[in-house]
Order: C-alpha cells, then sequence, then structure tokens
C-alpha cells in the first residue's frame, strides 16, 4: 500500500511540474512606461527601455500565474536628457545604489472575464511595499512569424512615489506624488 501511495504521489507532482508553463516578454512588443503630472497642468510620461517579464503558470487563462518583472532604472527613458539624468541622480532614483526595480506577484483573483487583481511586491528604492496591478489578459494567439504562443497582457497601477522615497525635496504641486504605470506586453511561450 506504501508503494502505491508513493507512485501516486510521484505521477502527481511530475504531472503537476510538467503542466507549468513559463513566458516571457516579448522585448520587441512589450513596453513598460510611466507617467506624472507636472505643475498640476501636464502629464510627462517616460518609459523604462530595459525590463524583463515573466510568468509561470498551469491554466491556458493564467488565473494561477505567478508573474515576475525586473527592470534596469537607468534605462529611463522621458525624451530629454537633461531631465533623465537627474532622475537617476539622488535626488530621485539614486540608479547607482538601486540599480533595479522588482515585482513579483504573490497573488491572483479573477475580477470579470479575463481581468484579474495582481497583488505582488514591488522594491524601488530600496523599498518593498505591497502593490495591486489591474491585469487584463487578451487571449493567446500562434504568432504568425515564430509560429510559438503568445499570448497579451495589459497591466496598469497607480504608486506613491513618496512610499518609496523618490523625490522627496519636490513636492505634489510641482511633481505628483502619484505616479501611474502601465504595461503592454506580448508574451512568447518558452
Amino acid at each position: 500500500m506504501k508503494k502505491i501511495v508513493t507512485i501516486i504521489t510521484t505521477l502527481f507532482l511530475c504531472t503537476f511540474l510538467f503542466a507549468q508553463t513559463t513566458w516571457k516578454a516579448d522585448p520587441m512588443h512589450s513596453k513598460l512606461t510611466f507617467s506624472t503630472v507636472h505643475n498640476g497642468i501636464s502629464d510627462i510620461s517616460g518609459l523604462f527601455k530595459i525590463f524583463d517579464i515573466s510568468a509561470i503558470t498551469t491554466k491556458t487563462d493564467f488565473s494561477d500565474a505567478v508573474f515576475e518583472l525586473s527592470t534596469t532604472v537607468a534605462s529611463i527613458n522621458t525624451e530629454v536628457e537633461m531631465r533623465d539624468k537627474h532622475l537617476r541622480s539622488n535626488e530621485f532614483f539614486d540608479v547607482e545604489k538601486y540599480p533595479k526595480m522588482t515585482f513579483k506577484s504573490t497573488s491572483i483573483q479573477k475580477t470579470e472575464k479575463d481581468k484579474y487583481k495582481l497583488t505582488g511586491q514591488l522594491t524601488l528604492h530600496g523599498i518593498t511595499k505591497p502593490v495591486v496591478i489591474t491585469m487584463w489578459y487578451r487571449g493567446t494567439i500562434e504568432n504568425p512569424q515564430s509560429k510559438a504562443p503568445t499570448a497579451g497582457f495589459k497591466f496598469s497601477t497607480v504608486i506613491k512615489r513618496s512610499d518609496f522615497n523618490i523625490g522627496p525635496k519636490f513636492p505634489a504641486p510641482m511633481i505628483s506624488d502619484e505616479v501611474k504605470i502601465k504595461a503592454d506586453s506580448e508574451f512568447i511561450k518558452q
């Protein structure tokens, strides 16, 4: 009897492990952007040019997926080099001391068809805080060029820069405390 239980347990674990799939964001078809309000009158947006997002899931609708993000903060680009240098400085991101921004999901909850609430830990500027991200799973297709299964996602959230001690010398009327973050990504099955 003990041998049968061991065999069944081993088969179950093997099935579970082999059923897991890993997906990675295609850098050619993915973007990680942000925007803030400057002087209360205009949106200033930018992006991080170097980032990696992956997902591990056992379900085709990604309803049990674990997502991870890693971003090279020095790759920030607002299309104004002087501003980008200032954002990389110790007055804002201090990229020499804190070169990476990371996120790892800890739970996923379906809110409606193909829409999810993704909860996880965001580490930025040496501070880790819980963050909730709205995720829209846009479907999976066979990529016409690569023939690989490709899934589309849109992620969005709002964080407070004060929670991560970014730009504390710059009050909210000058640069909004709230920062909108959005990622549009095509993920390729590995």
